[in-house]
């Protein structure tokens, strides 16, 4: 019983690996502080709970969803007006919002919507594995765009081949961006957007962390841009930003004919959501926003606690001012062990689970990354952990 070829060429999935690693280290009997997954700690909004246990009790929302159903259209409807709202960008319900199953399900989704095996895709490494995973599962060639410290994690667009170009169909962004919490301004997708005219390639930015700033920033949206919807379409999740990432919904909006065809791909292959979860998301996205401030505040803190105690056991990190992670370098000390071989140390000899860097593709290699959902107390102890071993004499 062979899989598909295209199976093979994926590597193990990252929190599957760093999972099997986890429960051998609990078996030992060790408390494993887990910042590995940016999976929020935090409870969904009180309104959402209520509203789903009230949804869920009718029995017209047990049946398949219908495009257009009431609860449908009006999902539709306000998550453009919560657009609007948040970007100050015009969209139309019916044929620039399509609700996903989670942002991951229709990111992977547009790779086997529009991708043939002659077909490249640009993606920026490192990423959020579906960017090139999904890319793999459709059968077209993954292209690697490096991003690096010094060039603010941004891929530098003037480097690519003119063959490479000729033979791109989609690019790949994610804004405030998840491995390495780098942010951008307006101004760089008005760039993109630039360079994106007349070539043909479809540009999907992934939104998830639109949210989680901090210190004043402000995270924009490409569709700001004027003319980005000719050809890019944008990827949100409630998942971060409302702590509901077991509810699996997120929408992608934008060009109405690459959505078209993103929601044809879906008809064959899903039925839509639960229509007690529609209504749950209609209720926080047009509710008052304050759940939100409040878990971007628990993070801030979080955030903070977590620097300055890797800076004062010496280890330099970058202060983030997007997401909920932190992106550091293997400490020179352990700078001769890959990035999976430093979180393994981590986690047998510490207790705490991150994820290897090189989970996130080629370039994120001699990185580890940090998710910053526990409470501050055990963030405290899995400091004084990973205290005991940088101190240790080599």
């Amino acid at each position: 019983m062979h899989p598909a070829n295209r199976l093979k060429r994926l590597p193990p999935y990252l929190f599957t690996v760093v999972d099997e690693l986890k429960e051998k280290v609990i078996q030992r009997g060790v408390d494993v502080i887990d910042l590995s997954m940016g999976s929020p700690d935090q409870p969904p909004p009180p309104e959402a709970i209520e509203e789903l246990y009230r949804a869920a009790k009718q029995e017209e929302n047990q049946r398949y969803s219908r495009e257009n159903g009431k609860i449908e259209k009006k999902l539709k409807q306000t998550i453009a007006k919560w657009y609007g709202e948040r970007f100050g960008i015009e969209l139309s319900p019916e044929t620039e919002v399509l609700p996903l199953i989670g942002s991951k399900e229709g990111i992977a989704h547009l790779s086997l919507t529009f991708l043939n095996n002659d077909d490249i895709a640009l993606v920026p490494s490192p990423a959020y594995p579906v960017h090139f995973n999904g890319v793999i599962m459709a059968g077209g060639i993954l292209y690697n765009l490096p991003l690096k410290e010094e060039n603010g994690y941004k891929p530098d667009l003037r480097k690519l081949d003119k063959n490479i170009i000729r033979m791109a169909k989609l690019f790949f962004l994610s804004y405030p961006h998840n491995p390495t919490t780098a942010v951008v301004n307006l101004d760089f997708f008005k760039e993109v957007v630039n360079w994106g005219k007349g070539k043909e390639i479809i540009i999907g930015n992934d939104l998830a962390y639109s949210d989680i700033v901090f210190d004043g920033y402000r995270a924009p949206s490409i569709l700001q841009v004027k003319g980005a919807k000719d050809f890019c379409v944008e990827f949100h999740t409630l998942s971060k930003s409302y702590n509901m990432p077991g509810w699996r919904i997120g929408f992608c909006v934008g060009n109405a004919e690459i959505l078209a065809s993103l929601k044809k791909t879906k008809s064959y292959i899903d039925f839509g959501l639960f229509r007690a979860i529609q209504s749950a998301a209609i209720k926080v996205l047009s509710g008052p926003q304050d759940c939100v401030a409040r878990t971007v505040e628990t993070y801030r803190k979080r955030r903070d606690l977590f620097v300055d105690g890797l800076r004062k056991i010496g280890w330099d990190v970058e202060t983030p001012k997007a997401t909920f992670y932190i992106w550091a370098r293997i400490p020179l000390k352990y700078s001769a062990l890959t990035s999976m071989e430093f979180t393994q140390l981590l986690l047998e000899e510490g207790g705490v689970a991150v994820a290897p860097g090189t989970g996130f593709g080629e370039y994120g290699e001699g990185f580890i990354r940090f998710a910053l959902v526990e409470k501050e107390e055990r963030l405290k102890v899995a400091l004084e952990r990973i205290k005991k071993i940088l101190e240790i004499e080599g």
